[in-house]
């Protein structure tokens, strides 16, 4: 999100000498992508954010696919992925493509004896349940149910729950995750038609500062393996940072649904962008006010992407027997739409409830074997009379 941030004590000039009080300097770090021309943020660390001890060993953590061609429409019961006490066995893949994955998590318990950083995806972390912090390198960003936590590849980072129902809908893409460029201005600010502003945005606040040396474990995900680094120095050793490149949070209750006299088409309801896959929020809204307007969505064929939607609360209106924590796959090429007798049900009325988040890609998506496990049978009959 290109907007200016900064916490803590920076020098007065980027690359000039950055002094302690008690003697010696801190350590200036670029944190920057695409090069030296991508989004970039300056930090400053007590200790050299480069000492590595040892490295203990790497593990592969490629999902198994089960189905590369993938033609049937699909739903997956979310909530039946079982609940495991680490944050990062907890996360399962059920949907990959080359640009991006798409996991399901149930963490029982924080992230204390370790730090985890995606040194090749963003990652866009969607709360359907829990409350907690995530800690960063930057700072700390308290979340709750409905928050998308989108932390650039690169951070690294620890969660730290307060509760131990946890569920979490992630996305990580190797594509750089950006707000949609049609709701920004040339100079990167949100315009008056874009259905949420920068006072939605919340940046990393209360900056903790931890001079400690040590052994630390910092977990790096990259090319498809996990591998175990120690580090010497505490990573969230930063006194003081400012740029544009850093995670924030963002409510999907903040999302400002955009309506219209007849039924709005799924862009009206985008998020996020990449040039592979688009993430749109279904939010509570009022429906069309054309008065013989149908508020179901009529049937489509996405030709040219898959469609995927996280169901989170309420009755969403174009689906029967759809609920909490249902995941849906719609491939491209095939055409879906209402199930039977949705449309009839929709049409006098008002107003939804329903809250799901949408995740099309513009390439198909294949079925890991973990998926089958979660798999509703023979959805794609579903629309049978």
């Amino acid at each position: 999100m290109p907007i200016y941030h900064t916490l803590g004590n920076i020098p007065h000039k980027r690359h000039t000498v950055f002094e302690k009080e008690k003697g010696g300097y801190y350590y200036e770090q670029l944190f920057g992508t695409i090069g030296f021309e991508g989004m970039s943020s300056l930090l400053y660390h007590v200790h050299r954010p480069t000492m590595v001890k040892a490295m203990l060993g790497s593990k592969s953590i490629t999902p198994k696919i089960a189905e590369k061609t993938n033609t049937l429409s699909r739903c997956f019961i979310g909530f039946n992925v079982a609940s495991e006490k680490d944050y990062l066995n907890s996360r399962k893949a059920i949907l990959v493509n080359q640009d991006c994955q798409i996991e399901l998590a149930a963490p029982q318990s924080s992230m204390d004896d370790y730090f985890y950083k995606n040194a090749d995806e963003d990652e866009l972390l969607f709360v359907h349940n829990g409350n907690g912090v995530l800690k960063t390198l930057f700072g700390n960003l308290e979340f709750s149910p409905g928050d998308y936590l989108l932390i650039p590849r690169g951070v690294i980072y620890q969660i730290h729950f307060e509760t131990a129902d946890n569920r979490l809908f992630i996305v990580t893409s190797h594509r750089p995750i950006y707000t949609p460029k049609r709701y920004r201005n040339c100079f990167g600010q949100l315009l008056e038609h874009a259905p949420y502003c920068e006072r939605d945005i919340r940046k990393p606040k209360d900056l903790e500062t931890h001079d400690e040396l040590g052994d630390f474990t910092i977990m790096v995900k990259k090319q498809g393996m996990l591998h175990e680094y120690i580090y010497a120095s505490h990573p969230f050793d930063v006194v003081g940072w400012d740029g544009y490149n850093y995670p924030y949070a963002f409510s999907i209750h903040d999302f400002e649904s955009i309506t219209g006299r007849v039924h709005q088409p799924p862009p009206v309801h985008q998020t996020f962008e990449t040039d592979a896959f688009v993430v749109c929020s279904f939010c509570p809204r009022l429906y069309d006010y054309h008065p013989q307007a149908i508020p179901a969505p009529y049937n489509h064929s996405n030709i040219d992407s898959d469609e995927v939607l996280y169901y989170v609360d309420g009755d969403f209106m174009s689906r029967n027997h759809i609920e909490k924590g249902y995941m849906s796959l719609h491939p491209s090429g095939i055409p879906h739409g209402p199930h039977p007798g949705a449309m009839e049900r929709s049409i006098g009325q008002k107003e939804t409830a329903e809250l799901a988040v949408m995740v099309d890609t513009f390439k198909p998506l294949m079925v890991t074997e973990y998926a089958y496990s979660l798999e509703l049978p023979d959805y794609y009959k579903s629309w049978l009379e």
